[in-house]
């Protein structure tokens, strides 16, 4: 049976080791902390994940670790992303094969694809999936851009059943939803709670790799409880967090947060570059703000 996709997931990072080399041991650590911790679900092989920095066979070993970690107790989705329709195609099948819940897909990030070529692109992988699949509109990192209308239209195709919106502009929500005529279920990007409130039944957040129960939280306060005082409350107190992540740092602001809680996953590869000593004052500062900041690291 397919499972329905809701609720904060949290697109995680990748672990490496010292010498920059996967550790799966670090990983399996990380995403069981992460489901223990109440998140409602997780996708690895994200952005977040610096899937552009890793080959095949690493990609297949970090969804085989989640996937087994997890053990059916949240909803796993892979990053399948790729340039080539054809690579997708089999990141997605190997996804599927290890038993992912689903995956999410970023359209080709270079060739800018016209509508016609993002219709056939994602069509050809709606028809070779046999599990939900999410695509990922970032057009400051993907150089494409899914408009509602185009969604619209690629809610049509099979498999095609839920989209990261991951723009500013949260009345996106609003009008995906309503082109698509229920076809189409959507998840925040950048904005959660505000895309809770435009009708998101989902966010694909970077800030809960550090604050996976404050972040699940914020979705259940403001979408199932329909709480919204008690959940703006939080939504501001979680604030730093995710304007720490918010920006170009999302992949080496997490991991510097994340080894300053205890829960080191190693350094970022490059191109990206781990944080100056001099930025992780900033990184401090937010970890203070939300009480997370052991009292040895101040």
């Amino acid at each position: 049976m397919t499972k329905q996709f809701r609720g904060t997931y949290t697109v995680m990072i990748t672990a490496f080791d010292a010498e920059g080399r996967l550790d799966l041991e670090a990983q399996a650590r990380f995403t069981d902390w992460q489901v223990r911790e109440g998140i409602h679900g997780l996708i690895p092989l994200g952005s977040t994940g610096e899937f552009l920095s890793m080959s095949a066979e690493e990609r297949r070993a970090v969804a085989k670790c989640v996937i087994d970690t997890v053990a059916g107790r949240v909803p796993v989705l892979i990053g399948a992303g790729a340039e080539s329709t054809d690579e997708v195609i089999d990141n997605v099948a190997m996804a599927e094969e290890l038993g992912a819940d689903g995956t999410m897909i970023i359209p080709p990030f270079y060739s800018t694809p016209t509508w016609d070529e993002l219709i056939h692109h994602f069509g050809r992988i709606g028809d070779a999936a046999t599990r939900p699949v999410m695509i990922y509109n970032n057009p400051a990192t993907a150089n494409v851009d899914l408009t509602p209308p185009l969604v619209a239209e690629l809610s049509h195709l099979p498999q095609i059943d839920y989209i990261k919106e991951s723009t500013m502009d949260v009345t996106r929500i609003r009008d995906i939803l309503e082109m698509s005529d229920g076809r189409m279920t959507v998840f925040g990007g950048i904005m959660g709670f505000e895309s809770f409130v435009e009708g998101a039944e989902g966010w694909v957040a970077v800030g809960s790799n550090i604050m996976p129960a404050a972040l699940a939280k914020l979705f259940t306060l403001t979408v199932d409880d329909e709480d919204y005082h008690a959940a703006r409350a939080l939504y501001r107190e979680v604030l730093p967090i995710i304007r720490l992540v918010a920006g170009h740092r999302y992949v080496s602001g997490s991991k510097a947060a994340l080894g300053l809680i205890g829960r080191s996953v190693g350094a970022p590869r490059p191109p990206r570059l781990p944080l100056q000593q001099s930025e992780m004052a900033e990184v401090k500062a937010a970890l203070e703000a939300v009480r997370l900041l052991p009292q040895n690291a101040v």
